[in-house]
């Protein structure tokens, strides 16, 4: 049997769209006279539509039933949204030449990070199977493999449909998934895929959606593991694919992927502009330029999402700026070829301390005389996004906006904060990863020390700790849930990791009116990160 693995990038509710590119697969897969094509999880409605999901209108504009009367010669496996007595599903079937041969429903609904299902779905109650050329199959959905006893050390679910399905005589195994990317999913997934092929003796067909819907990012890498743990077909990362896989033969294609971290989030982070941008049905970006390493390095992923034609810089020096910053400023939009305006803001920000009363003091250079330039940038910024019609892109990183390391209506204004789930370390890696052919971030910027030039020599590390020990607590707090004794173990003062966590906390009411960011860790502020605003947080940090 001849199976083609379908991975494309569908848009939540583009209904039509969808089809087309579904259509146009089929038309592939025919061609090269396969026998099955195999879509992603909800690849008709894109994933995940969330509250739209409410819509009765929604889930009736599927066009489920035209597409399964359109296809005609080739089995297809699809996913979409069923309601039946008023439950929803998330549903897979398998349909050839009008009918319908075989349907399953998502049995297990992750509530987790970013998944809500249980808000929306019933859960499927049958792991029934299906004989299909000569194959007895088991169609699972996502979560649905991610329940193995003998390789999670605890499991979330009490069923395992991949074994009921085994129990009940399948020999190939097909997942359709929609599975969000971050750092180290990828490898656990195929080590997961790898032992469930190897413990069953038999094929495991993966397919992934790719794309980013909000900010989260698919990444594709379909995957096909065969009887004995040997990956025989793989699909590209962060791009559309289409890859056959022949289970007579055992022969499939295995396309390169990114061979690095650094080479993963940049990936990432441009399919995750551009669709992000795209998708809202726009095309330009505005960011405003400081000299330092954030916004150089969100310029030069957005120069390669949308295009140098698309992206627009502002330069905003005042009397605190370096003669550096403008020099790199230049040299960056220069390397990248794209236009620097300059919009000195001194003349702003004089009239504004004239207008409030006589303790707003530029000589002070307090925090409120800090955040005014800061508010000014912003207020350009925006105006640009209101008569161009381009939306600004944010530079501040994940460190910063960890602690609050940023002005509300300053920095923070924007539509997308595209390195927001970057530790300030990754954000330096990542500079070195886009120069790796040529310079297109100028050396100084990356060689640097960071300040947010508000006021005379001001260093980023007057007011924070060194970025590496900062980005390695944080880690071991909002990502590995890490108790503040096992972090002091790692090396740390109790003091410095007490101050950290109380930052933390005490700054989530700016993160709650933030723009949203693009998720590359396993654990991102925003959707998936889910902690009141009005709270005493002493608990945390007081043993």
């Amino acid at each position: 049997m001849k199976v083609a693995l379908a991975q494309i990038n569908p848009t939540i509710g583009a209904f039509d769209q969808n089809l087309l590119k579904i259509l146009n697969n089929i038309d592939q897969a025919i061609q090269q006279k396969c026998d099955l094509i195999v879509f992603s999880e909800m690849v008709l409605t894109g994933y995940p539509p969330k509250d739209v999901l409410e819509k009765q209108e929604f889930i009736a504009s599927q066009p489920i039933s035209q597409l399964i009367n359109t296809v005609h010669g080739i089995g297809v496996v699809c996913g979409w949204v069923e309601q039946s007595e008023n439950h929803l599903y998330n549903t897979a079937a398998l349909f050839k030449d009008g009918q319908i041969l075989h349907k399953a429903y998502k049995r297990l609904l992750p509530v987790y990070d970013v998944f809500d299902e249980q808000r929306y779905f019933k859960a499927g109650d049958f792991c029934d199977i299906f004989e299909f050329n000569g194959h007895k199959i088991g169609l699972t959905i996502c979560e649905d493999i991610w329940n193995d006893p003998d390789f999670f050390a605890s499991t979330s679910y009490a069923r395992d449909p991949v074994k009921e399905m085994i129990d009940k005589g399948a020999d190939c195994m097909i997942n359709i998934s929609a599975s969000p990317f971050h750092l180290g999913k990828r490898s656990l997934k195929k080590r997961m895929l790898q032992t469930l092929s190897q413990k069953y003796k038999l094929p495991f067909i993966y397919v992934n959606q790719v794309g980013g819907n909000d900010s989260i990012i698919f990444d594709g890498t379909s995957m096909v593991f065969d009887s004995t743990g040997t990956m025989v077909a793989q699909g590209r990362d962060f791009e559309e694919d289409f890859v056959v896989y022949d289970t007579v033969s055992n022969q499939g294609i295995c396309h390169k992927i990114s061979d690095s971290d650094e080479a993963s989030v940049f990936k990432a982070l441009v399919l995750g502009t551009r669709d992000y941008v795209h998708k809202c049905g726009f095309k330009k970006a505005v960011i405003g330029l400081s000299g330092g390493i954030d916004s150089a390095v969100t310029t030069a992923i957005a120069v390669e999402a949308l295009g140098k034609e698309n992206v627009q810089t502002i330069y905003m020096p005042s009397a605190y700026t370096s003669k550096d910053n403008d020099e790199d400023t230049q040299k960056l939009a220069e390397n990248l070829g794209i236009p620097r305006k300059i919009i000195p803001i001194d003349t702003l920000f004089d009239p504004f301390l004239n207008a409030l009363p006589d303790d707003f003091c530029r000589d002070s250079h307090g925090l409120a005389e800090q955040n005014l330039q800061a508010r000014i940038r912003g207020t350009i910024l925006m105006a640009f996004s209101n008569k161009y019609g381009a939306l600004v892109l944010t530079t501040g990183n994940k460190s910063e906006l960890a602690v609050g390391y940023c002005t509300l209506y300053g920095d923070m204004n924007g539509a997308l904060a595209l390195i927001s789930d970057l530790p300030k370390t990754l954000v330096y890696a990542l500079s070195r990863y886009i120069n790796q052919d040529q310079e297109r971030i100028p050396g100084r910027i990356i060689e640097k020390a960071p300040s947010a030039e508000l006021k005379p020599d001001q260093k980023d590390q007057d007011d924070l700790p060194d970025y590496a020990d900062l980005d390695i607590i944080l880690k071991a707090y909002i990502e590995d849930h890490q108790p503040i004794d096992r972090i002091v173990d790692m090396g740390f003062s109790r003091s410095l990791v007490t101050d950290v966590i109380q930052r933390i906390y005490h700054n989530e009411y700016k993160r709650q009116q933030a723009p949203i960011g693009l998720k590359v860790t396993s654990k991102a502020f925003g959707y998936g990160r889910r902690y009141p605003i009005a709270h005493k947080a002493s608990w945390a940090y007081s043993k």
